[in-house]
């Protein structure tokens, strides 16, 4: 349901309520509050994210180490699809939302399939299977790099609360788009299907504007836009520019890795 806290009321669950409840059996003096690194909608995943928190033990407890924090809170994470991976002591100036250099997005698409059904069911939910099947891989390529570089992205956000507060001019780093493999795909090869991985690097990124980037890349590919026109969407500045319907659904995008 998303990576950010929920509040009570709500009928969803954030990670970040699973963490917190999770580090609250390290009984610190204080509840313990996670800062994530990045904010992932619902129905986006995770390979690897990263956070900070304070943790005040009571007077005369010692200090965890990293190894005993990675037990406990798996222990008490073992029912969710989240894991601890890593834990390191860091200096008090260090943010993990703010501290960040930069972080890789990738988003897995599948082509061959031209009906729903057709997709594996090993990739449910972790894929973008377009309709018709095949996509012009070529045609997307060319113009990913109208998103290379630094630009209004006005087009490419949606709008949400922070929006008035926040700066639509980021600087893309990196959008490549590569053949992948799929999860056991070796024994479907004779279906036909191929997975391609969508890879993104910014230091940061607007609202849903890696989904809303997709999109339009995936709509060149279909022929239903030209290369040039997402250089034209650029130029828009305007998110009501943004072809109606384009954006690509959650379930393919996958924050890779948060770089410091």
């Amino acid at each position: 349901s998303g990576v950010m806290e929920t509040s009570n009321d709500q009928s969803v669950v954030g990670v970040q309520n699973y963490l917190e409840k999770a580090a609250q059996n390290l009984k610190p003096v204080v509840p313990i509050k996670f800062h994530i690194s990045s904010r992932t909608d619902a129905g986006v995943h995770a390979l690897c994210n990263s956070a900070h928190f304070d943790i005040q033990r009571a007077p005369g407890k010692p200090a965890l180490n990293e190894k005993q924090l990675i037990y406990s809170l798996n222990y008490h994470l073992k029912s969710e699809p989240i894991r601890i991976l890593n834990v390191c002591r860091v200096t008090s100036s260090f943010h993990a939302r703010f501290s960040a250099l930069s972080r890789t997005y990738i988003y897995r698409l599948l082509m061959g399939c031209t009906h729903y059904s057709e997709v594996p069911v090993f990739e449910k939910d972790l894929c973008w299977a377009p309709v018709g099947g095949c996509l012009n891989v070529t045609a997307m390529q060319d113009a990913a790099q109208f998103l290379l570089g630094t630009h209004d992205f006005s087009t490419f956000r949606s709008l949400n609360s922070e929006t008035p507060f926040q700066s639509p001019v980021r600087t893309i780093l990196q959008a490549d788009i590569q053949p992948s493999s799929g999860f056991l795909s070796h024994h479907y090869q004779r279906r036909g299907l191929e997975f391609w991985e969508l890879q993104f690097r910014s230091r940061s990124f607007l609202y849903r504007q890696v989904r809303r980037m997709v999109g339009a890349l995936v709509a060149v590919g279909q022929g239903k836009l030209t290369p040039h026109h997402i250089k034209e969407l650029l130029e828009r500045k305007d998110s009501r520019a943004f072809p109606p319907n384009a954006m690509a659904p959650p379930s393919g995008l996958f924050l890779k890795s948060v770089e410091y």
